[in-house]
């Protein structure tokens, strides 16, 4: 159990550290404390909030066929920077970018765009993680 969650923590700690280097729409002030600090409450999220919002959203997330999951990401991200004052959702202003011949437009996101995104970046990056290395 202590092995899963240091596991667990380490794993959140790097996740939370790649999406605010890859994705400056989430950043963090106060160094490692934060990042520390943004782990323990991450791993808070999805062990209390993100389990208790399912249930309470459960006739919403059937309909839409586990979509809405992503809402409630997002609301457990921005709990997350609400708890956590250090961590700020920001405006960011996308350059641009051309993969393979396709053409992704430069864009000017919002705060909640940049949610949305950081909570699919995290979610994403934390699913696979985990799946690497459960047994």
């Amino acid at each position: 159990m202590i092995k899963a969650a240091l596991r667990d923590y380490i794993l959140n700690l790097g996740i939370i550290w790649g999406v605010t280097e890859i994705f400056p729409g989430l950043s963090y002030e106060g160094g490692f404390r934060t990042l520390a600090i943004g782990a323990v409450g991450l791993m808070a999220m999805n062990l209390v909030v993100i389990p208790l919002l399912k249930v309470v959203f459960l006739p919403l997330n059937i309909l839409t066929l586990g979509i809405f999951t992503w809402v409630i990401n997002v609301i457990a991200l921005y709990l997350l920077t609400t708890m956590i004052p250090q961590f700020k959702l920001i405006p960011y202003s996308f350059p641009g970018a051309e993969f393979l011949g396709i053409n992704i437009p430069a864009q000017n996101l919002t705060v909640l765009w940049v949610a949305i995104i950081a909570s699919f970046m995290i979610g994403f990056a934390g699913r696979f993680f985990h799946w690497l290395t459960s047994k």
